[in-house]
């Protein structure tokens, strides 16, 4: 009996204990941020996986850097440089994650202006964009150094000085890691120009693409080129990989150049595939009264396009197009072929003459005999 008891009262101990141990299966905190100093102080008392929300529009004089797992919530807000930019570290960039604990997710938050890049991935570390907007910067709006950057809903304004540099896939010399770009759903930008460009610096020695399923923009590898298209395949910009840089990508495809009197538009199509004519047509914009007469391999249009052969490297088809002469004449010399009228057309406001005219006749005059009697007798 003293053994039950003692048993049963070491098991309500216990359980009293389990109940007054804290809960850290939830251990994920929320800061707030409305300023530079409770934007560092947030991220800094943060816990790992947790997420700093922005209630203001914030202007910070130097770079913030991340070593943990953390999202800033930007709810709509900017953040922006100053013009009084007070760090003189190397790293000059606004938002940096860094080696393989960082793993920083930007959401609904927009930046602005910086003396070098609006956010980068370094060694190892993770930065997710999901609805951001960066412009304003002077060497670019993302970098990839060494680490991966991810896309989800990216939109960039202009970014660089003479030239405009969107995401830029890059190895700095202190770095072990190489770079990724994960394309996983939607990237705009207001230039063509560099949107996604791969460094030229000597310590790049190889780079990987990749593609989620459904993404709307994809960057492919063809050949010596970094390609962006749209959701329909066409190619938004394209730029050259350096001679030394080995560029892995997800995606084996070709680009066809099509030229269409003074049009150039280009496509991207699976390599080794074959293309057809309709493929063509539906990325041609052909104006009013024109048509297609073939598609060639030279200018001269002297060798027809082989719809057959499998596309293996970058193409260019041009399209030879002309105008359809004489279309007005063509209508006008058309045989206008008149209809028989319908019996119910046969109306008018002539009076036809007939016996059933005289039988109308005779019907009026009875009529108005029968009016005039009546009005006699009424006098009489």
């Amino acid at each position: 009996m003293k053994n039950t008891i003692k048993f049963m009262l070491f098991l309500t101990l216990t359980v009293l204990a389990l109940f007054c141990i804290p809960n850290f299966t939830n251990a994920a905190s929320t800061e707030t941020a409305t300023d530079e100093s409770t934007l560092k102080s947030a991220i800094e008392n943060v816990d790992d996986g947790g997420t700093v929300e922005i209630q203001n529009n914030i202007t910070v004089t130097g770079p913030i850097v991340v070593q943990k797992k953390l999202t800033i919530d930007g709810n709509g807000y900017t953040i922006s440089g100053s013009t009084d930019w007070t760090s003189t570290s190397g790293n000059q960039t606004m938002f940096t994650a860094q080696f393989s604990a960082g793993q920083l997710t930007l959401k609904d938050i927009d930046l602005n202006n910086g003396p070098k890049y609006g956010v980068q991935s370094y060694d190892g570390a993770t930065v997710i964009l999901n609805d951001v907007s960066i412009t304003g910067f002077r060497y670019g709006g993302v970098l990839a150094n060494g680490g991966t950057v991810e896309v989800i809903d990216l939109h960039l304004g202009f970014n660089g000085t003479n030239a405009n540099n969107g995401i830029e896939i890059d190895k700095g010399a202190s770095a072990t890691n190489n770079p990724t770009l994960v394309m996983s759903g939607s990237l705009t930008s207001e230039s063509g120009e560099n949107v996604v460009r791969v460094a030229d610096n000597g310590y790049l020695t190889d780079f990987t693409i990749t593609n989620t399923e459904g993404t709307e923009n994809k960057v492919i590898i063809s050949g010596d080129k970094v390609v962006l298209t749209d959701s329909n395949d066409n190619v938004i910009s394209e730029t050259t990989v350096p001679d030394q840089v080995t560029a892995n990508g997800d995606i084996d495809a070709v680009v066809v150049t099509l030229i269409a009197n003074d049009k150039t538009s280009k496509i991207v199509v699976e390599k080794g595939s074959t293309i057809s004519e309709g493929t063509l047509k539906a990325h041609i914009d052909l104006e009013d009264n024109y048509k297609i007469d073939g598609y060639y391999t030279d200018e001269a249009f002297t060798k027809e396009f082989d719809f057959s052969n499998t596309l293996d490297a970058d193409t260019t088809i041009y399209v030879r197009i002309s105008r359809i002469e004489n279309v007005d004449e063509d209508n006008n010399n058309e045989e206008i072929v008149e209809e028989e009228p319908k019996p119910e057309d046969n109306k008018d406001d002539v009076p036809k003459t007939g016996d059933n005219n005289y039988i109308g006749v005779a019907i009026l005059a009875i009529l108005f005999s029968s009016i005039a009697i009546v009005g006699i007798n009424k006098k009489k």
